[in-house]
């Protein structure tokens, strides 16, 4: 896994999602209603709802929260502003590969602060294209590794239909095809496993290893100050940064 995921492990354990979880909740809510109104309110059928919902639970939202989005999204009086879908593709300090999904009402002013948070950060906002082409999309379901027999969450894994286990430092990562995402978590959170979050996303084929500090901070503050733009839902790197580098960054 890219160090992107161990980072985003790390912040999810410290809390940081917690100090953000008015704007964090307004996203989650965001994309569920964009989903439900696109696909319909029915999670079996709509993969898209399916993926919006799991990701609410893995931060926890309530489940009042969830369903009065899906009812919003699929309702007739559901409101009429629209929402598009933009992906960017650039470039961060030391060459890593950087994609910004945004869900967005006005593109003009979603690009142009996109594209200022790269300057800013010595990146560059590159054409559609430029790195998709370093990523894959899969489920990623994150499981604390402490006291937990690897063959056993490999097993509840698999019967969920997940592709693999791997240990990567004090968490498990187990992925899998975005369709089986909901039966993985499902299947190991039967077996008494926790689960720290599940959820679609971008995974690296090739990571870029950051390993000074110096470094690795401004490629984190680049990824800190795209994720606190209100449009933007998802940011995926290929930056592979150790675990002792991006824990002294995180304290």
């Amino acid at each position: 896994m890219s160090g992107h995921s161990k980072w985003s492990s790390i912040k999810h354990k410290k809390g940081a999602a917690d100090a953000k979880r008015g704007k964090l909740f307004s996203k989650l809510t965001r994309a569920i209603i964009v989903a439900a109104r696109e696909g319909g309110g029915d999670p079996s059928a709509n993969l898209a709802l399916q993926n919006a919902i799991e990701k609410a639970r893995s931060y926890s939202m309530p489940k009042d929260n969830i369903d009065r989005a899906i009812a919003k999204g699929s309702g007739a009086d559901s409101d009429t502003t629209t929402f598009e879908t933009i992906v960017y593709e650039g470039y961060g300090p030391s060459g890593v590969a950087v994609i910004v999904e945004a869900l967005t009402d006005n593109r003009n002013r979603t690009a142009s602060e996109v594209r200022h948070t790269f300057s800013k950060n010595d990146g560059n906002l590159g054409g559609s294209g430029a790195v998709a082409w370093l990523f894959e999309r899969q489920g990623v379901v994150i499981v604390p590794a402490e006291g937990v027999d690897e063959d056993e969450l490999t097993l509840a894994a698999a019967e969920g239909g997940a592709d693999d286990v791997a240990l990567d430092g004090t968490t498990y990562t187990v992925s899998c095809d975005a369709t089986n995402l909901s039966a993985v978590r499902e299947a190991i959170e039967a077996a008494g496993f926790a689960v720290d979050s599940a959820e679609l996303t971008m995974v690296a084929k090739t990571t870029v290893e950051v390993a000074d500090e110096h470094e690795a901070k401004k490629i984190l503050r680049l990824i800190d100050q795209l994720e606190d733009n209100d449009d933007v839902q998802d940011v995926y790197a290929n930056f592979d940064i150790p675990e002792r580098v991006l824990e002294a960054v995180a304290g």
